[in-house]
């Protein structure tokens, strides 16, 4: 059962920031416990707009709040762009907890107190958030670490908040078209399952050793190391990160970094993480970044990532292409293959929009365009036709905001599309080289072979149920004779058609299998086989075809 103190909280606070209206529109004091007559207790502070209101709410209610604002200013499909303006802002700062309750985390985690545990820990901490401190440490072997402590109750808290924001949102989606169209539920799941892996630190100490993987062959990029002796769900050691701050430009320069090769090695980072292997940060805002001696960049906090499947990625691929091509009939296609619709779509209204939107770039050099304001335009106007793009594609356009940037910051001359090209290119050539193409075409019969085996099993169950009277079908076509037997033809041929085609990718893959044809053995009887019924198959069906244009 919710906690009716925190549901007055989160009243208290909407109404004090001038939110008594959601009450009345929404009915979501029905949700919080009936208090609605706090919307009278207050007047907006008509010194801020609305969207610094919104913040400031979201900063005073804490932890799970300040998260959600987070999330939300990276959907700019779902948000207007002054309250992503505004939400950026929020910072996930609190004031430090007393150094005793974090030596009881310790020992709670380790069985000893910090100073049994580690060389030397140290008692102020570095940095202080909503949901863990950092101090710096060292191990018995004086390697210098930071140890990330998970706040005492900030699970109960965040645990309490999410149930509360679980049950307004489902409210919202049963009682308003806003809440349905927007799948808001859904949203709100979405949320709490990410929320809840960032308060596991084992997980982001997993993250962190995947993406070392990944580049264990590229000196370019530092991923601190994570000690396992000393780190569990509510406790992270890592090796120490010492370097200059990616946007201290000052520093920068006075260490002589060249800034353009450092915009660059961040690019290639991010354009590696997304297309080579699916799995990137997904939260690479500078104070994340240090540069090390040499310009190797140190990339820390890997709490949050994104995932994109392979499928995903050859749509995005796709998508980027279309774009520059100006090709809307193809940018619909991928858009439809990518967007689950809430309702039927009217794809010449899309066209439209997405045509006037393509306009703005017609003829203007690669080198000029913002590929996250084209990602972010496409966004907002496939949303509003109906369409919702996965999420890990909206954290992407989030992403690549954020390490466009990032560059322009460090040389106001460097532009991500056109620096991006070269690994767009080599993703398509990799995706469709003979060896890739050879293994899906593998893939694809194993998959077969699977599917194959189980009909007969299945087909017993079927003839089973229709001898026990479990399965009836009945279909009754109203139409004249002629209109019957031109259906007849035309579903033979289809089943002709299917079953010289299913012969030629049969025949493909025996190919591959058993060597060229003209090879010796019973693989060269099959391929012949194959190839006799197939020439048969195409005769009848061309001979068809061709009785039925003389009628």
């Amino acid at each position: 059962m919710h906690s009716t103190k925190r549901y007055r909280e989160i009243a208290v606070a909407l109404a004090r920031h001038g939110f008594a209206w959601l009450w009345t529109e929404y009915g979501i004091g029905s949700v919080l416990g009936g208090f609605e007559h706090h919307h009278h207790a207050h007047t907006a502070d008509s010194a801020h707009t609305q969207a610094e209101r919104l913040r400031l709410t979201l900063e005073e209610l804490g932890t799970t709040f300040i998260k959600a604002g987070q999330v939300l200013s990276t959907r700019p499909d779902l948000i207007s762009a002054d309250y992503v303006a505004e939400l950026t802002k929020l910072q996930d700062h609190a004031p430090a907890v007393a150094f005793d309750e974090i030596a009881v985390v310790i020992q709670s985690e380790f069985g000893g107190r910090p100073d049994e545990m580690f060389a030397t820990f140290d008692v102020e901490p570095r940095a202080a958030g909503s949901i863990a401190q950092v101090h710096g440490a060292a191990l018995a072997d004086g390697t210098l670490v930071v140890v990330k402590v998970r706040l005492p109750g900030i699970e109960q808290l965040v645990e309490e908040d999410l149930a509360i924001l679980g049950q307004v949102a489902r409210f919202l989606a049963h009682t308003t078209e806003l809440g349905k169209r927007l799948d808001i539920e859904a949203l709100a799941d979405e949320f709490a399952f990410t929320l809840r892996n960032e308060l596991d630190f084992t997980r982001e100490g997993h993250n962190a050793e995947r993406i070392a993987a990944e580049f264990a062959d590229d000196d370019g990029l530092h991923v601190p190391r994570i000690f396992w002796e000393r780190t569990t769900h509510r406790v992270l050691t890592m090796e120490d990160i010492h370097g200059i701050k990616i946007d201290d430009l000052a520093a920068l320069d006075a260490a002589g970094m060249d800034r353009r090769a450092l915009a660059q090695r961040c690019a290639h980072i991010a354009l590696v993480q997304v297309l080579d292997y699916g799995f990137f940060h997904a939260d690479p805002h500078p104070g994340n970044f240090f540069v090390e001696p040499g310009g190797v960049v140190a990339l820390i906090d890997y709490g949050m990532v994104g995932r994109l499947e392979d499928r995903l990625r050859q749509s995005l691929v796709r998508l980027g292409l279309a774009v520059s091509r100006h090709d809307s009939e193809r940018l619909i296609d991928e858009l439809l293959v990518l967007g689950a619709t809430q309702g039927p779509v009217d794809r010449k209204s899309l066209q439209r929009d997405l045509d006037r939107l393509l306009e703005k770039y017609d003829g203007v050099p690669i080198g000029r365009i913002s590929a996250a304001a084209v990602f972010r335009e496409v966004a907002e106007t496939v949303l509003r036709h109906g369409l919702k793009l996965p999420s890990d594609l909206i954290l992407l356009i989030r992403v690549v905001a954020m390490d466009e940037g990032l560059g322009a910051s460090l040389d106001p001359d460097f532009n991500l599309m056109e620096f991006g090209q070269p690994y767009f290119k080599r993703f398509w050539r990799k995706r469709y080289s003979p060896r890739a193409m050879a293994g899906r075409v593998r893939e694809g019969t194993a998959d077969l072979l699977d599917i194959s085996a189980e009909v007969p099993h299945r087909l017993i169950r079927l003839m089973g149920q229709v001898e026990r009277g479990e399965l009836a079908v009945r279909a009754h076509l109203d139409v004249q004779e002629p209109l019957t037997k031109n259906l007849e033809h035309a579903a033979n041929r289809i089943a002709i058609s299917v079953l010289a085609a299913g012969l030629i990718v049969a025949l493909s893959v025996m190919a591959l299998v058993y060597g060229p044809a003209g090879s010796a053995g019973f693989g060269a009887f099959l391929i012949k086989a194959a190839l006799g019924l197939g020439f048969i198959c195409g005769a009848w069906l061309l001979v068809s075809l061709w009785k039925s244009m003389r009628r």
